[in-house]
Parts: structure tokens; C-alpha cells; sequence
């Protein structure tokens, strides 16, 4: 089975110094068909303008992951954490029994354009945490690449929840196939680019959840960036 959900659909939220689009409801977004997708919560695509960003504020027990598209997000937070992430790193933070942090666009000049994504965990209450590091850009480019998992499951960011992120960074004109798990859901995000599956284009904001299916084949027709949630 697999359902679509089109980006044109997704909430909308514009402050001036931010344009958000909500795949699922968010803050004053409320759609109680889209409240989540499996452990999935919450996939938020950001436009922050030159100098603004989200000042000082808390979380718990949420596993929060940032990809930046363009431009550069500026991050601090309670447990020392803090760096500048650019398009080609990936941040993920574990609230944990509670974090503060702030985010602001780091450049006086450039807008900034991510993706901030959260997933309920199935700990509660431990210790928050902040990882950042480059992405494997080589691998990427071959095909779908295992970026983020359980702990202790050997993925090079880790979280405490039964899930995992695989991102892929492929060219135009190719076919891009992935086995799928018994059991699992999996959710596609189009990033960038667009793809092709099951005969439907699916543009940058696009998404695709499929539940019992046995392979993701997809055609590539721009140069795309693809991001597959594996969840209980």
C-alpha cells in the first residue's frame, strides 16, 4: 500500500522572517488526518531569513534531526553543543529529560533552507545529546546510504528510537531500487529534485508512505536529494 502526500497540501505558516511548510500538524497547523506517520512526528521545511532564527526554547524526549538544503544554521544548546551546519552535515539532538537551544541563519546576507524532522523515541528521560558531523557525500551519490539508527546499531548518528534514516544523492536518469523490511513503514521525502514511482512524479516536498510493500523502485528525473524513514 502506499499513500502520497503533496507538498502544495502540507501547512503553511509565513512570519515574515520565517516560511514554514508542515507535512504533518505543527504549532497553529492542525489537520488531524496528518498528526504524525508511525513514530514520525514532525517534518518541517524552514526559509529563515539573514539574522533571524528561533531564540532560546525547550525540548524532551523527541529525537530532532536537522538537514540543511542552503545556506547555514547557526546552533547552540544546553549541553555545550554548537557549530555552524551547512548543507553536506547532519545535526541530531536528543532532548532526552530536557534541552534548551537556539537556531539562527548564520549569514548576514544569504536566507537559509532546511529540513528539521523529529521522531518520538522509545526511552524516555535520558540523557539529551548533540551530534553533528559531515555526510559520506561519495556514498550518497551510489545510492541510499544508512545515515542514522538505533543506538548501538552501528549507523553513524545514533537515537533512541526504533527507526532509522536513509538518505540518497542521485543523478538524473537512473533507477534507484531499495529492499524493504517485513514489518517496517517507510516514508519518502523528496528534498530536492524529483523522482518517479509507480508512474507518479513526485517534485521536491512531495512524500510517499508505503506499508507492506516489498521493494522502493524509483526513477530519478532530476538530480535529487531523498530521504527514507524506516519505522515500527
Amino acid at each position: 500500500m502506499i499513500q502520497f502526500r503533496n507538498a502544495a497540501d502540507r501547512g503553511h505558516a509565513d512570519r515574515g522572517w520565517l516560511e514554514a511548510r508542515h507535512t504533518f500538524s505543527f504549532s497553529d497547523y492542525h489537520d488531524p488526518e496528518w498528526m504524525g506517520y508511525s513514530s514520525l512526528r514532525v517534518i518541517n521545511e524552514d526559509r529563515v531569513v539573514p539574522g533571524a532564527g528561533f531564540p532560546p526554547h525547550g525540548h524532551r524526549d523527541m529525537e530532532i534531526i536537522t538537514y540543511v538544503l542552503e545556506g547555514q544554521l547557526q546552533h547552540r544548546d544546553s549541553t555545550g553543543g554548537g557549530a555552524v551546519l551547512p548543507h553536506g552535515e547532519l545535526q541530531v539532538m536528543t532532548a532526552g529529560r530536557g534541552i534548551r537551544h537556539s537556531e539562527y541563519n548564520a549569514s548576514p546576507s544569504e536566507p537559509v533552507h532546511l529540513l528539521q524532522i523529529w521522531i518520538q523515541p522509545n526511552q524516555v528521560g535520558v540523557d539529551p545529546g548533540y551530534q553533528q558531523q559531515p555526510l559520506d557525500a561519495a556514498a550518497l551519490r551510489q545510492g541510499w546510504s544508512r545515515v542514522v539508527g538505533p543506538v548501538g546499531g552501528g549507523a553513524p548518528f545514533s537515537i533512541h528510537a526504533d527507526a532509522a534514516l536513509d538518505i540518497a544523492w542521485p543523478k538524473a536518469g537512473i533507477s534507484l531500487s531499495r529492499t524493504l523490511q517485513p514489518g517496517r513503514r517507510y516514508f519518502l521525502h523528496v528534498a530536492r529534485g524529483a523522482v518517479e514511482l509507480l508512474g507518479r512524479d513526485l517534485p521536491a516536498g512531495d512524500a510517499a508512505m508505503l506499508e507492506q510493500e516489498v521493494t522502493l523502485d524509483l526513477k530519478v528525473l532530476d538530480e535529487a536529494e531523498l530521504l527514507l524513514f524506516e519505522l515500527p
